[in-house]
């Protein structure tokens, strides 16, 4: 499974991913669990992906770490996703809806607001 971000200039951007990634590695023992981010970030998603292929990956779920489906996730992952697919062409890539678009993530996000009053 391949967490996908954004990506700032600012490390510390980068904290709440990493605590996202960890904890989803957790509760995925089996399974590996990486971050990749499209922009001023390392690793960027067509790195990662080289070395999961290179360790022997067969397939990853790409799940953007996005609260709609804006540029990035519309028009700038779909690039990237085919060109994923041109490089690896064994690799079986599924890509699921940004995080923010599942009712269960802005439920979440809800009662986080509503804790606020």
């Amino acid at each position: 499974m391949i967490l996908f971000a954004h990506g700032a200039r600012d490390p510390r951007w980068a904290q709440p991913f990493q605590r996202l990634q960890k904890m989803t590695q957790e509760s995925l023992p089996g399974t590996t669990v990486a971050l990749a981010f499209l922009e001023f970030m390392q690793p960027s998603l067509p790195e990662l992906v080289a070395s999961l292929v290179k360790e022997g990956c067969q397939q990853v779920t790409l799940v953007p770490i996005f609260l709609g489906q804006g540029g990035h996730v519309l028009r700038d992952l779909p690039v990237l996703v085919d060109e994923l697919r041109v490089s690896h062409p064994a690799l079986e890539v599924k890509l699921v809806s940004a995080a923010g678009e599942d009712d269960s993530v802005l439920s979440a996000i809800r009662d986080y607001c509503l804790k606020a009053l």
